[in-house]
């Protein structure tokens, strides 16, 4: 038996590269803020809530990360939302951060998901 952890794959959506990349302009430590995500995913958790509404099918979580660049807690960083496809496979939706909008809607995470797999 291969007691091996599987690799995670995360895939990243337009929506959230294109995100990602205008918060880079205003918080240079974004990805390692992010990485810490990315950590906790590659050991085998699913960090932060689950989001309803998205579908049946969907597995949906909204993870807070602290925003290093502002001296505050996770409350005022960063919102990441993410897919769990499968055990090895993982889809970052979009980021956001708490400073520029209050909450996103399960409506616009089924258009970030209609979008991504219509390309």
């Amino acid at each position: 038996m291969n007691s091996e952890p599987s690799a995670l794959q995360i895939e990243l959506t337009p929506e959230f590269q294109k995100r990602l990349s205008s918060l880079a302009k205003r918080f240079r430590n974004i990805r390692s803020d992010v990485q810490s995500v990315i950590e906790e995913l590659q050991a085998g958790g699913f960090p932060g809530d689950r989001i309803a509404g998205v579908g049946e099918e969907s597995v949906v979580f909204k993870v807070r990360i602290r925003n290093s660049n502002l001296q505050k807690g996770k409350s005022a960083g960063y919102r990441l939302i993410y897919q769990v496809e499968s055990d090895t496979n993982i889809l970052f939706l979009t980021i956001y951060s708490k400073s520029d909008r209050e909450d996103i809607s399960a409506d616009e995470i089924v258009e970030i998901l209609h979008a991504f797999y219509q390309e």
